[in-house]
């Protein structure tokens, strides 16, 4: 399914591992102390364009896409801290980065409404086809996994780096008093890189020992990632877990996991529609896996009210691997109808796949 298929898989990296990891682990350039970067911003999408840091404001600069599910879980919480703290002279731009279609960034913004009040700029590629703020501020900083929100404070010096959910008013509010001592976050923020940069190193395992068929290697490989987070956290990684189980073909264990894993995390929507799509791709679902995966999105569907596209979309695939037909080309019509515009090509694509009686790709 193109581009929508990557996301999913990118959703179910996310999953596994907590991050966005990238597929290099170079080290960082740009570290929490170090002097901003200028912005080198494209087209002002929102709100009144920023061309420089001044010492009156401290800076949000948070780099996200339209087809990244994380940055459009984050944005409510970022808006939330702008709202909270922008008469107390906070700036927040929303930096779009690695978007394959522009178009669609503005219809994007229109839609999220007051859930997105900020500044929102696209990328300078005119020199740069990654982008000129990809390159000098993700690429220097290491960050390859969006979203990640840089602040710069009133002496232009970048003081925090970060996932924009665990940024806190208690931060910013240090920030803008002067009070943050920087030099003990970089500190922190080194070895959580160089934790992410060994979880790293762990998926390239888990990954090629996937490739050779080596399960053991695989197993070696999740059982490595497990022990950098705690007990009631490591459910993260059961999806590389139920892939390992396919792959041995140890089906029986692979549905009593999922079944299990479904039953503990029956809120946690992303992590339900992962599970599923583990399922529902399998080359070997039988229909004992079948009748596991249909209940996982459902129970999904429920929590997340019908309006998750991605959510909608794994359904359908159940709906029609299972032989309702019809149901599944009305829920892929609902997962167009609620989808952001950057994914209604590939949904349609699903959807007249359904249509002509074939499964999607």
């Amino acid at each position: 399914m193109g581009k929508f298929t990557d996301l999913l898989s990118l959703r179910n990296i996310a999953v596994a591992s907590g991050l966005l990891i990238g597929m290099c682990a170079a080290k960082a350039e740009l570290m929490a102390g170090d002097k901003a970067p200028k912005l080198q911003t494209g087209k002002w999408i929102q709100g009144e364009p920023v061309s420089g840091f001044d010492s009156n404001h401290i800076y949000i600069v948070e780099f996200w896409a339209t087809w990244c599910g994380p940055c459009r879980a984050s944005i409510p919480h970022l808006n939330e801290l702008y709202e909270k703290f922008k008469d107390q002279k906070l700036i927040a731009i929303g930096q779009d980065v690695w978007e394959q279609n522009e178009d669609g960034v503005a219809p994007f913004v229109k839609t999220m409404g007051d859930k997105m009040t900020y500044r929102v700029a696209l990328d300078d590629k005119r020199q740069d086809t990654k982008g000129a703020m990809a390159t000098a501020w993700m690429d220097a900083a290491d960050q390859h996994g969006i979203p990640t929100a840089f602040i710069v404070n009133k002496r232009g010096n970048i003081a925090w780096i970060g996932h924009p959910m665990e940024l806190t008013e208690a931060v910013i509010g240090q920030i803008l008093a002067d009070e943050f001592d920087t030099a003990d976050f970089a500190k922190k923020y080194e070895k959580q890189k160089q934790e992410q940069n060994q979880q790293h190193e762990q998926l390239k395992k888990f990954r090629t020992a996937m490739k050779e068929k080596n399960w053991d290697d695989a197993d070696a490989a999740v059982a490595e990632l497990e022990k950098g987070v705690p007990e009631i956290a490591r459910y993260q990684f059961s999806t590389m877990r139920l892939q390992i189980l396919f792959g041995r073909k140890d089906y029986d264990s692979a549905y009593k996991l999922a079944e299990s894993l479904s039953d503990v995390q029956r809120d946690n929507t992303v992590f339900q529609n992962a599970l599923a799509w583990t399922l529902v791709t399998s080359k070997n679902l039988d229909q004992r896996g079948l009748a596991v995966a249909v209940k996982i999105p459902r129970r999904a569907n429920e929590a997340a009210n019908g309006k998750d596209s991605t959510i909608l979309n794994t359904l359908a695939r159940v709906q029609f691997m299972s032989g309702e037909k019809m149901e599944a080309i009305a829920t892929e019509q609902k997962a167009v109808d609620v989808a952001p515009v950057e994914m209604k090509d590939d949904l349609n694509k699903s959807l007249t796949d359904y249509q002509q009686g074939k499964l999607s790709e």
